[in-house]
């Protein structure tokens, strides 16, 4: 079985979603009050929690027709895009250590790609 080009869209797609779904959570997170009632009504973390669902529907259509072999390391894509998104948006650092990191994630990524291939 072979994984078709739409099923790795739909999988970056969930990564892009899923890493804004992050920036979401931890700006909620900066926001919180003591008590459970603010964990309920903090509309940031609500979105934050729409955009992982959102994301986990785009995984499943991908899932739907590929490998998951292939398609589930593609996942982890969400950490590059998370990179940015914190920087842009919480001002964190990129260092070397996190540029290493990503660059390995990326690799990988390619390789299981190729291997799909095969």
């Amino acid at each position: 079985m072979k994984t078709p080009v739409i099923s790795m869209v739909m999988v970056l797609v969930a990564s892009f979603v899923g890493s804004f779904g992050a920036v979401f959570l931890k700006s909620g997170a900066q926001k919180l009050r003591d008590g459970l009632r603010y964990l309920i009504l903090n509309s940031r973390l609500a979105a934050g929690v729409a955009l992982f669902l959102l994301s986990s529907a785009f995984y499943i259509l991908g899932l739907k027709h590929g490998e998951v072999s292939v398609l589930y390391p593609m996942v982890s894509l969400a950490n590059v895009w998370t990179l940015f998104w914190s920087r842009l948006f919480f001002k964190e650092p990129i260092t070397r250590s996190k540029t290493l990191g990503l660059l390995l994630i990326v690799v990988g990524v390619f390789l299981i790609g190729l291997g799909a291939k095969s």
